[in-house]
């Protein structure tokens, strides 16, 4: 008998692939030749093209965590003693002040976010000092975008409050499954009262903007378990969700071996878990929004994106269309457009980095031509499920076209007679695959089974 084509597809395309949240992908960057000067040279250079059109963004990674969510694949810094706040936060501004000096001139904040680790594992204060210090010397954009991410078991008033206070009216929330027995197994235990909680709190203080962060292919998970989350967290009414896709990738992340792949649902059954979250998502009025995100139709997210201005960066999906994020902290990564740069990950190296240079780049990649057309192709499919005759033309060779063609044949994408291609609904599930086809680097790469997880 046939294999039913949606179980030929996943079959095929469930292969180790990136996320393609930049291009060249992080394995490809360098960790020898790449310096802060030519670094800091592009900076300045996309400072000067861009900050008063456009403004920048800066992202600040705070790692520290109370506990291990062995799912967890950022990097982190496991701790309960609560000293570490400051002498962090003094390295993070001491980085700060580098950047200033390159830039020259006050800069135009457009977006700003804290990410983790846990960034509520800082009390009230200490947040409210870093983003205080941060905002002195910097002009901030009419249509400013301020979050942050927060733990549902430890946000808390003050927390909401100081940072609203500061400018910051959107809040994401992991949430991941509400399952006890999902919960236990990745170690990440937290009531559903403590999510509502937290998301009252935050309506009431007067943010405008809620998500969660949810996913799939997690230990234990079933369609049961699956269906009892999206009812539950659906009472909430989020302005906006992430689906994301499980990465179990136990040879980096040893908290992932408490489980085993046996745990796991099978790619099949993940699928349909996904399809399960998404049917549910669409009936209560939720749009899809790029890979793995969904927003209601009044959010800001969906109109950017049925307006093709939606963006993406390290952050994840954007309406700030800046060209330069700067990336503070113990493994945070920047972006100018022309170049990557990717700060060491420990956080004691990185604050003797700080200390004694200003500055604590780990690795990163001059990009050359090709990775800049390429870069625009993954970004645009990644935002809009489009490609235009244009950008093709800068990067199809015949190993392109010919993976073109079959992925047309396959139904999951559509090339016009006229140039271009369209992601189909059938390919939507597979927009990591059909980023891959165009990156060239992979293609040289004898193995990506111990770099990535699986797309699907």
């Amino acid at each position: 008998m046939n294999e039913p084509n949606s179980t030929k597809l996943i079959r095929q395309y469930d292969v180790p692939t990136p996320r393609y949240t930049s291009y060249p992908t992080v394995p490809e960057w360098d960790t020898n030749i790449f310096s802060s000067a030519e670094w800091f040279k592009t900076v300045s250079r996309a400072f000067t093209e861009s900050n008063d059109s456009k403004g920048i963004s800066v992202y600040i990674h705070l790692p520290f965590c109370e506990s291990l969510c062995t799912y967890c694949a950022c990097n982190t810094r496991i701790t309960k003693n609560h000293l570490r706040e400051l002498p962090y936060i003094q390295s993070l501004l001491k980085e700060w002040d580098t950047y200033l000096k390159v830039f020259g001139r006050k800069p135009l904040l457009r977006e700003l976010q804290l990410g983790g680790g846990t960034p509520t594992f800082f009390g009230a204060e200490n947040l409210k000092w870093l983003v205080s210090y941060l905002l002195e010397d910097v002009n901030i954009h009419e249509d400013r975008e301020f979050s942050f991410e927060g733990h549902p078991n430890n946000t808390s008033k003050d927390h909401l409050q100081a940072l609203y206070d500061l400018g910051f009216d959107r809040v994401s929330f992991g949430v991941q499954d509400l399952d006890m027995k999902v919960q236990e197994t990745i170690n990440r235990v937290q009531p559903f009262e403590n999510l509502e909680q937290a998301c009252m709190t935050a309506r009431s203080i007067g943010y405008s903007s809620i998500n969660f962060d949810l996913i799939y292919g997690l230990p234990f998970q079933t369609p049961f378990t699956v269906s009892d989350t999206f009812d539950r967290i659906l009472e909430l009414h989020p302005d906006r969700l992430a689906f994301y896709s499980y990465a179990h990738v136990p040879w980096l992340r040893p908290g992932q071996r408490g489980y085993s792949e046996k745990d796991l649902p099978s790619s099949f059954l993940k699928r349909h878990l996904y399809d399960l979250g998404k049917h549910k998502l669409r009936n209560a009025g939720y749009a899809d929004i790029g890979m793995d995100h969904f927003a209601l139709r009044k959010d800001d997210l969906f109109k950017a994106y049925v307006a093709g201005k939606l963006h993406r960066n390290f952050m994840g999906y954007t309406t700030s269309q800046t060209d330069l994020v700067i990336g503070l902290g113990a493994s945070s990564i920047s972006d100018s457009g022309y170049a990557y740069a990717q700060n060491l990950k420990g956080v004691e190296e990185y604050t003797e980095a700080i200390k004694n240079h200003g500055v604590a780049l780990g690795k990163g990649h001059i990009l050359n031509d090709e990775d800049i057309d390429t870069r625009k192709c993954i970004l645009q499919l990644s935002c809009t499920g489009k490609l235009d005759q244009e950008l093709m033309d800068q990067v199809v060779d015949s190993v392109i076209l010919d993976n073109l063609v079959r992925m047309e044949k396959e139904g999951l994408i559509y090339l016009f007679d006229q140039g271009g291609l369209r992601v189909t609904s059938v390919g939507e599930p597979f927009i990591r695959n059909i980023c891959n086809v165009f990156d060239k680097r992979q293609r040289y790469t004898a193995s990506n089974s111990q770099m990535f997880s699986k797309a699907i």
